[in-house]
């Protein structure tokens, strides 16, 4: 088919509806397997982008078994250092990962590098390089520790990465979410709505991902030539603490947002949890969402659901990111002398009564 495939155009050849179909690509909610192959099929048939790779489900099957045949290691340790909390996009991902790998014989482990250990330069003492065929890194942010891991020749790939241009490139693949395309369309929508004052809250270089996202702030600015105001922007942390808590960056924020002789009447958040601070601030300091300032976050969490107002942000797709974490990572191990591979998944805006709907 010419052109980019779409959701619709699949929805369209198979006669269901475009609901039914996303179901099938994202794993989500419940449809009869029967369907969902259909669906799968019809995809790959299509070319639709997150199945490129692929001809048909019994060449991914294929695909699974020579992946598994290279190596007679049969383990791919996860390395984070943050504990994986349910409410965040990466348990889904990475469930949807462990179930994939497991089918191709492959077990998953899963090693926390401990503060002294990142800044030693040190392996998590449970971890074995013997039995590993391949890592996948997940909230690994420091470019010396993620530089010291791509030196010991193991197939590996972070899913989000250090701040990159900044040091030299990391010899890994990477996986992302789109971080540009929902703060674009968002700003756009902002300004029919006759907004003209935003500003970006989060640390740009916490991650890649962050930093990306504050870049399609300030390219959205540029682009809608709209003014970029710095002091709406809050990009920092309270100084002079090493690891900063959440009460310390609350004091941060007030401190920002108490200096303002006007709020910014919309403010695009790096990830829902700084949406979530940043709400709790402005409430301890009387002012009301959206009646004072529209708030966006970004992953789409759980809480973002619950919180009241319910928050607009950004979805993140966690089943494909789960298959292309699998793609990626396999396809590495059955080929180490690929070239460098940075993949982008497909996220969705979503409104919600954060902006007024």
């Amino acid at each position: 088919m010419a052109g980019r495939v779409t959701i619709q155009d699949i929805a369209d050849a198979l006669g269901l509806s475009r609901n039914t179909v996303s179901k099938a690509i994202n794993n989500t909610g419940i449809l009869a397997e029967a369907t969902k192959e259909k669906i799968l099929k019809k995809a790959i048939e299509m070319g639709y982008k997150q199945f490129s790779y692929a001809t048909s489900l019994e060449d991914i099957g294929r695909q699974s078994s020579s992946f598994a045949e290279v190596s007679q290691n049969r383990e791919i340790a996860l390395f984070t250092t943050k504990f994986l909390a349910d409410s965040h996009f990466s348990s889904t991902m990475l469930d949807n990962f462990q179930r994939e790998i497991s089918r191709m014989g492959y077990s998953l482990s899963m090693h926390r590098i401990l503060n002294n250990e990142l800044k030693e330069g040190k392996l998590p003492c449970s971890f074995d390089a013997t039995r590993t065929s391949g890592i996948i890194c997940y909230e690994v942010f420091d470019h010396a520790y993620s530089k010291m891991l791509c030196e010991l020749e193991i197939p590996i790939l972070f899913v989000d990465s250090p701040v990159i241009g900044l040091s030299e490139p990391l010899k890994a693949d990477r996986l992302y979410m789109d971080n540009q395309s929902g703060i674009y369309s968002f700003i756009q929508e902002m300004i029919r709505r006759g907004k003209t004052r935003f500003g970006f809250v989060g640390e740009p270089l916490h991650c890649q991902s962050f930093w990306e996202r504050y870049m399609a702030f300030r390219d959205a600015m540029f682009l809608l030539k709209q003014p970029y105001i710095e002091e709406y922007c809050m990009l920092k942390n309270k100084e002079g603490i090493e690891n900063p808590g959440t009460q310390d960056y609350y004091e941060y924020l007030t401190g920002c947002i108490s200096k303002l002789n006007e709020l910014p009447e919309v403010l695009i958040c790096a990830n829902d949890f700084v949406a979530f601070d940043t709400m709790h601030v402005l409430r301890s300091l009387g002012y009301s969402i959206p009646e004072d300032v529209y708030i966006c976050g970004f992953d789409d969490s759980p809480e973002s659901r619950l919180v009241t107002p319910p928050l607009t942000t950004i979805h993140i797709h966690s089943q494909i990111m789960g298959f292309s974490a699998v793609y990626l990572l396999m396809s590495r191990i059955k080929n180490p002398s690929l070239n460098y591979r940075t993949m982008y998944t497909e996220t969705s805006l979503i409104y919600r009564e954060s902006t007024e709907g």
